[in-house]
């Protein structure tokens, strides 16, 4: 029998959305993230289509960390026929639950608005997926721990190992017939606010690295310096501070930052709200791993006090028309959903008010836009005047830059035979290819997606 890997490249190939890898080898098929599209409306349109491969053949799948362009697409798998297990550290697992549940929701009270007041195209407008599908689809779920080998079948094992980036997030080590192939995941970056240092891998055969910031540094900024001014301008504008963000782990970070600001009396006890309720169902997941991350117990209780957490819609309607100065931090990062639009559509055309953006915002996302300086922007099937400062982070990232990169892969000892670059924009990849054939003089590829590669071993 040929022993053979065939790599489909689902997602996250030549963009940076929809990480999707099926492996398919003669024991074992072995789909590695499952993630759905974001961004440009041509993405998002592939999420409704089935994948071209046999999904009720995928044995298994294996999940890097539990954001949602990394596992938003399995309740469709399992749609398609997926019955196998669904395997990630603890934390990734949590996340992943939690993230399911809450875009379910949200997917449903979109198809519902639509419908009631008559804006989508799609008659009726449906729900991508629904809270019963994602509850379907977590009953698959099994935990493993890092660090382990897993044995999968005769010739086929797998091993989780630590990368930073958010709580409970692994690269994966894959070993096929003695060929390794190593997946990255997101990498996350040293000297982080709450997570340690990745971990490194020591051989690749096969090495699929995300290449989200393989053509930036993240800059030299002074974080805290900048928070506190744009805080201070906010104060004597009498604004209201509007930071969209990730639920997991930006969110918390930010929460971290804002209260050492007030500890160290760098900015006085301006009310800080939290209004994501995926967030605030993350901050248990912290306190569930305590080591999975930096933050001690006393730690992790005084920031929690220190901000209001918004339980509720009446709550956020509350906080708009609360007339105080503030800070208000909701989903989501690249204001594509969730709490931060009730926000933005009652503040967006304040002079007072500032937007703050603090992670990475793809192509076609509102995110991108403000971020590009739009003069007005759409909610709900209309149109807002932006007059709000449009201020940004950018070295609050969750993902490692080139330096980071290439220094993640200094670790493997040997030469890989083939190195492909994921989860990139184009300007990204190509820049990134350059940069690691002038360090390491490696081979790299850059698949796009439904490309197919057939590795013999």
């Amino acid at each position: 029998m040929e022993n053979f890997a065939k790599i489909n490249f689902l997602g996250a190939s030549g963009v940076v959305t929809g990480s999707k890898f099926l492996i398919e080898t003669s024991e074992k098929n072995i789909l590695i993230d499952c993630g759905m599209f974001q961004g440009l409306k041509e993405l998002r349109e592939l999420n409704w289509s089935d994948l071209p491969v046999n999904v009720p053949s995928i044995d298994v799948v294996l999940l890097t960390h539990g954001h949602l362009d990394h596992v938003g697409y399995l309740p469709r798998l399992l749609k398609q026929g997926f019955s196998g297990k669904i395997m990630g550290t603890a934390p990734t697992l949590a996340i992943a639950e939690i993230i399911l549940r809450d875009s379910a929701k949200i997917h449903e009270e979109e198809a519902e608005k639509a419908n009631k007041e008559n804006y989508s195209k799609h008659n009726p407008a449906l729900p991508f997926y629904t809270v019963k599908e994602a509850e379907n689809t977590v009953t698959l779920f099994e935990e493993q721990l890092p660090d382990k080998w897993i044995v999968l079948s005769e010739h086929i094992s797998y091993r989780f190992q630590y990368n930073g980036h958010i709580i409970g997030a692994t690269f994966i080590e894959l070993d096929i017939n003695s060929k390794r192939f190593v997946f990255s995941g997101d990498i996350g970056r040293s000297n982080d606010y709450l997570l340690n240092d990745p971990k490194r891998p020591e051989w690749a055969d096969f090495l699929f690295i995300e290449s989200t910031y393989g053509d930036k540094l993240h800059p030299e900024e002074d974080v805290e310096g900048i928070l506190t001014e744009i805080i201070l301008e906010t104060l004597e504008k009498k604004g209201n501070l509007i930071i969209p963000s990730f639920a997991v782990e930006r969110l918390q970070t930010l929460m971290y930052i804002l209260w050492q600001l007030y500890k160290k009396n760098k900015i006085p006890n301006i009310p800080v709200f939290v209004d994501s309720p995926m967030g605030n169902n993350v901050l248990s997941v912290f306190k569930r791993f305590p080591k999975w991350h930096k933050l001690s117990d006393e730690d992790y209780n005084a920031m929690c006090k220190h901000v209001n957490i918004v339980a509720s819609y009446k709550e956020t309607w509350e906080t708009i028309d609360d007339k105080r100065s503030k800070i208000i931090i909701a989903g989501s990062g690249m204001v594509t959903g969730g709490r931060v639009l009730t926000y933005l559509k009652q503040l967006i055309d304040e002079p007072s008010t500032t937007v703050l953006l603090v992670g990475y915002q793809a192509e076609g996302t509102r995110g991108r836009q403000l971020q590009d300086g739009v003069h007005e922007i759409r909610f709900f099937g209309k149109y807002y005047p932006v007059k709000a400062t449009i201020k940004n982070i950018a070295s609050l990232s969750a993902h490692a830059d080139q330096h980071d990169l290439i220094n993640w892969m200094s670790n493997i000892k040997n030469i890989p035979e083939n190195v492909y670059l994921i989860h990139g924009e184009p300007t990204a990849l190509d820049a990134f290819r350059v940069k690691i054939k002038d360090t390491y003089h490696w081979n790299v590829t850059i698949p796009k997606i439904t490309d197919v590669e057939k590795i013999v071993l």
